[in-house]
């Protein structure tokens, strides 16, 4: 089994809300009915790929609360509930809490000052990447570190460059040995032993791929890395995300993926 081999999916539908989120830029007004049409489709490329998708009612008391990959992390051993690093947000592991209970027999927990996101956490095959950031703390990763011994996950910490949000943000797996990321992100050195493609300049928002299965979704807005990734050999389906990206997010942030175990 790949480590983007996936059969069940969680996601959480927008509420009205939304259009509050947390964004770096004040000006860039999201609108709902165009995040709700994303969000939409990207279900149903999920479900395209084979995936069956638990759906959660939206929350309107969090409007971040449809990035469902920032409060947990799930694997087939388990899931890791997180503490967001940002104060609006560190009510939404709670919510899952009952989800993750019904899917996973083992659910951990991060707890007081041991703050992460999963926008923070990228899965490869042998290592699990835990990225340092405005979100995610030393205490936060090292807990979430020992929590993932706990599920028998190696993983490494590592520091995100400034100024980019989450580690996630600027790399994506695309293959067993292959990334996808931002010039800055790859002269990290964080990467030794993968094959590094980079996104070309001015569509660094590409890095945030995400694969599922045998197929990349990548955001139709970068069409030279979509190009890139076509002329690699990957199945590319595009998608729009530029209401999502007006929030600081991206593909992976919208859903929590594993695969069952039997």
């Amino acid at each position: 089994m790949r480590v983007f081999d996936f059969d069940h999916a969680i996601v959480r539908e927008p509420g009205h809300s939304v259009v509050d989120g947390i964004r770096s830029d004040a000006d860039a007004k999201p609108d709902f009915g165009r995040i709700r049409a994303e969000h939409t489709a990207y279900v149903a490329a999920l479900r395209a790929a084979g995936l069956a998708v638990d759906v959660l009612p939206p929350l309107e008391t969090y409007p971040d609360s449809i990035f469902v990959e920032d409060p947990a992390l799930v694997l087939p051993e388990g899931a890791v509930l997180l503490r967001p690093g940002a104060v609006a947000r560190r009510g939404e592991s709670a919510e899952l809490r009952d989800t993750l209970n019904r899917h996973f027999e083992r659910v951990l927990e991060l707890k007081d000052e041991e703050y992460a996101d999963g926008g923070d956490v990228l899965v490869t095959p042998n290592m699990i990447f835990i990225g340092l950031s405005r979100r995610t703390n030393l205490a936060g990763a090292q807990a979430l570190q020992a929590k993932l011994e706990q599920l028998g996950r190696k993983a490494k910490i590592a520091q995100t460059p400034e100024p980019i949000l989450h580690f996630k943000t600027a790399v994506s797996l695309l293959s067993q040995d292959t990334m996808l990321a931002t010039q800055q992100m790859a002269d990290s050195g964080a990467f030794g032993g993968f094959d590094i493609l980079v996104v070309p300049e001015g569509e660094e928002g590409a890095a945030n791929a995400l694969r599922i299965n045998d197929t990349v979704l990548a955001g139709d807005s970068y069409p030279r890395t979509i190009d890139l990734l076509d002329k690699a050999g990957f199945a590319v389906r595009a998608l729009r995300v530029t209401e999502i990206a007006k929030l600081d997010a991206g593909l992976s942030c919208m859903s929590l993926r594993w695969m069952k175990q039997a």
